[in-house]
C-alpha cells in the first residue's frame, strides 16, 4: 500500500481549510530517524504536521499523536529548528497530483534578513524524503535532507547539501482533475488487451491500485475487466466516475479505510469503496488526516510491539542459555567431586604408615586396606609426612564441601531454568493487539524484580502503562474463568483473587498460565472443568500438542513456598485430566 497523489491533494485542501497559511513554526521534533513533526501556532490553537519518509509508512498529514522524543535531537532536527523556528508559513502547494507537497516559509536568517525556506515532502514509497532548502539567486538550494542521496545510491538524482534542488523524474501522464471523455478514450486506445485497472495507472498520475480497481468495478462491475471489454455505455460510466472522483478530491468530502474482518487496516482510498462487497470492512472518515493518523498509528504500534516482543524473547533466551552453560559447568565440577573418597582413603593409609615415611620422599607404596592390593601415594617433597596426610584430608574436605554446594546450586539452577521457561512462554504468547505493550512491560518488570535484567535510566523514568487484568472467559455453563497473562499475574490471581472454593488449574510439568474457575457458591460441573482445562492447555507451552495433562484442585490447596519464584506454587488433593488445546474454544468463550 502506498499513499497516492490524489489522497495527498485532499490533505493539502484540509491543511488550507484549517487556516495554516500565516501560522508560525512553534516547535520541531524528530521522534524517529525518518519522521518530523512541526507544531504550527495560529489564532485559535495549534496544529501538528507530521512528515514521514519511512519506506513502509511514508505520509504527510495533520496529527494529534504525541510520540516520545529523543533527549538529544538529531542533527537534521537541529538544522530544521535553525532554519524555520518562528518562520511564517506562506504557501502549501502540489503540482497536479504529483506526490510532492511543498511548504514555503518566510524566515529570518542569522543576520536578521528575511529569507525564503521550503520543505519538500516527497511521498514516494522507499524513495520518500523530507528535504529542507533555501532560495538563493532565484533557485532552491538544498540545506539538508532526512535521507541524503549520493551517487552511490542513485545515478539519476542526488540530494545533498548546497546543491540545486531538482525534481524527481516525471512521466507525462494525464491528470485526473482535468480529464475529459475524449482524452480518456484516446488514451485507452493503446491498451486494448490490458486490464483496465493497470491501464488507468499507466494513463493517470497520482492514483493508487485500489482506486484504479474501483474505477474498473464502477464501469464493468469487475475489477479484472479488460480495456477491450469497454463498450460505449461502460466508457461513459467510467468517465462519469472519474469526473465524480475529481470533484471528490477537490472537496475532500470524506475518505475510506479498508480493514480485514479482524480489524487490521489493509488499505485506504479518497472515495467510497464498493469492490470488496462484504469481504472487507469499509470505514468512512470525514478527515483524511484522521484516517492516516489512525491507520499508521495502529500499524506503528503493531510494529513496535513486534520489535519489543522480539527483543524481550531474545533477552530471555540469552538468560536461559547463560544459566544452562553455568549449570553444565557445575555438573562437570560435581563429577570431579566423586574423587573425594580417594583422597580420604589415601590420607588414612598415609597416616597409618607415617613411621615408614621421611621428609624428602616423593612417594610411598603401602597396602590398600579397602581393595587388599597396593597403592602408591605421591608426596610433596617440601612437606613432612604428617603435613602430606593433612594435605590429602584438606583436599577431601574441599571436594566434600564443593559437592554439597554444587548439589544445592544445580538444584537452584534447574528451578531457574523451569522459571525462565515459563517467562519465555508468557512472552511468546504476547499478541499485537490492545494491551500488548503493557503485557511486555509487565514481563520485563518481572525480570527486573527477580534480578535477571537491570532497568535502564529511561525505563525508570518512563510512565508505566495501565496494568492489565487477567484474561476473562465465560464457560458454556455460565461460570467465569480467569487466566493469568504472566507469572506475576498468576501469583495475584491464585494467591489473592481466588477464593478457597474456586477451582485452580495448571498444565502438569509444562509452563503455562494459572487458571481459576469462579465457583460463586455453586458446584462446578465437569463440563466447565473440561473447558477450563482446554484453556489452560491453550495458554501453555503445550498449545501445539495433544492430550495435554492438566492438574486441577480447589484454590485452598494451592500454596506458595517461601522464596519461590513468581508463578511457582505447590498444591495437593489434585486430580489430572487429559485435554487437547482448542483455539476455537478460546475465541468462543473469551469475554472481550
Amino acid at each position: 500500500m502506498s499513499l497516492d497523489g490524489a489522497f495527498l491533494h485532499c490533505i493539502v485542501h484540509e491543511m488550507l481549510d484549517k487556516g495554516l497559511i500565516g501560522a508560525r513554526v512553534d516547535k520541531i521534533h524528530q521522534p524517529s530517524r525518518d519522521e518530523i513533526i512541526i507544531t504550527m501556532r495560529k489564532p485559535g490553537g495549534a496544529e501538528k504536521i507530521l512528515m514521514s519518509a519511512e519506506s513502509s509508512s511514508a505520509r504527510i498529514c495533520l496529527t494529534s499523536s504525541v510520540p516520545e522524543n529523543p533527549k538529544q535531537p538529531p542533527m537534521f532536527c537541529m538544522l530544521m529548528r535553525k532554519a524555520l523556528s518562528g518562520g511564517k508559513l506562506t504557501a502549501i502547494s502540489q503540482d497536479g497530483l504529483e506526490r510532492i507537497i511543498n511548504f514555503d516559509f518566510e524566515c529570518t536568517n542569522d543576520i536578521g534578513d528575511l529569507c525564503e525556506n521550503r520543505i519538500a515532502a516527497e511521498i514516494m514509497g522507499k524513495y520518500s524524503n523530507v528535504i529542507l532548502m533555501t532560495k538563493r539567486d532565484g533557485v532552491w538550494r538544498v540545506i539538508d535532507s532526512i535521507k541524503r542521496v549520493t551517487d552511490d545510491i542513485s545515478s539519476v538524482r542526488r540530494v545533498l547539501p548546497n546543491i540545486i534542488y531538482e525534481l524527481p523524474p516525471r512521466e507525462e501522464r494525464l491528470c485526473l482533475l482535468d480529464c475529459d471523455l475524449s482524452g480518456l478514450e484516446a488514451a485507452l486506445s493503446d491498451y486494448g488487451g490490458q486490464r483496465l485497472a493497470k491501464a488507468l495507472m499507466s494513463i493517470f498520475e497520482g492514483i493508487s491500485p485500489i482506486f484504479a480497481r474501483e474505477c474498473a468495478y464502477s464501469a464493468a462491475r469487475d475489477v479484472d475487466a479488460l480495456v477491450s471489454d469497454l463498450n460505449a455505455d461502460r466508457l461513459e460510466k467510467l468517465a462519469f466516475f472519474l469526473k465524480k472522483s475529481a470533484a471528490h478530491i477537490e472537496s475532500y468530502d470524506g475518505c475510506t479505510m479498508i480493514s480485514e474482518k479482524s480489524g487490521k487496516p489493509k488499505d485506504m482510498c479518497f472515495v467510497p469503496v464498493e469492490q470488496y462487497g462484504a469481504g472487507m470492512l469499509c470505514t468512512p472518515y470525514e478527515s483524511p488526516s484522521a484516517l492516516l493518523d489512525g491507520f499508521f498509528a495502529e500499524r506503528a504500534t503493531a510494529d513496535r510491539v513486534k520489535q519489543r516482543s522480539g527483543d524481550l524473547l531474545k533477552t530471555i533466551m540469552n538468560i536461559y542459555e547463560r544459566i544452562s552453560r553455568k549449570l553444565e559447568l557445575q555438573k562437570q565440577e560435581l563429577g570431579q567431586c566423586a574423587e573425594k573418597e580417594k583422597f580420604r582413603l589415601m590420607g588414612d593409609i598415609l597416616s597409618a604408615n607415617l613411621y615408614r615415611c621421611e621428609k624428602g620422599m616423593s612417594e610411598i607404596t603401602a597396602e590398600d586396606y579397602v581393595s587388599g592390593g597396593e597403592i602408591t601415594i605421591k608426596l610433596d617433597l617440601r612437606l613432612t609426612p604428617s603435613q602430606n596426610a593433612q594435605k590429602l584430608y584438606s583436599e577431601y574436605r574441599r571436594l566434600d564441601t564443593a559437592e554439597k554446594m554444587l548439589t544445592k546450586f544445580i538444584e537452584q539452577g534447574e528451578k531457574e531454568l523451569i522459571y525462565i521457561d515459563s517467562v519465555f512462554d508468557a512472552a511468546s504468547r504476547v499478541g499485537s493487539g490492545a494491551g500488548s505493550e503493557a503485557a511486555i512491560f509487565e514481563i520485563k518488570q518481572e525480570l527486573i524484580s527477580t534480578g535477571y535484567i537491570r532497568s535502564s535510566k529511561t525505563e525508570k523514568n518512563a510512565k508505566a502503562p495501565k496494568a492489565l487484568p487477567p484474561l476473562k472467559f465465560r464457560s458454556t455453563d455460565g461460570f467465569e474463568i480467569l487466566v493469568g497473562r504472566n507469572n506475576l499475574q498468576n501469583d495475584k490471581l491464585t494467591l489473592k483473587a481466588a477464593l478457597p472454593e474456586d477451582m485452580w488449574l495448571h498444565t502438569q510439568n509444562i509452563p503455562g498460565s494459572h487458571v481459576i474457575i469462579r465457583a460463586d457458591g455453586k458446584k462446578i460441573p465437569d463440563s466447565t472443568i473440561v473447558e477450563a482445562a482446554a484453556l489452560a492447555a491453550t495458554c501453555s507451552k503445550g498449545r501445539s500438542g495433544t492430550k495435554i495433562p492438566v492438574d486441577y484442585t480447589l484454590a485452598r490447596f494451592v500454596k506458595k513456598p517461601n522464596g519461590a519464584k513468581p508463578g511457582m506454587v505447590i498444591f495437593t488433593n489434585n486430580k489430572t485430566i487429559l485435554v487437547d488445546p482448542d483455539e476455537t474454544l478460546y475465541e468462543r468463550l473469551v469475554v472481550k
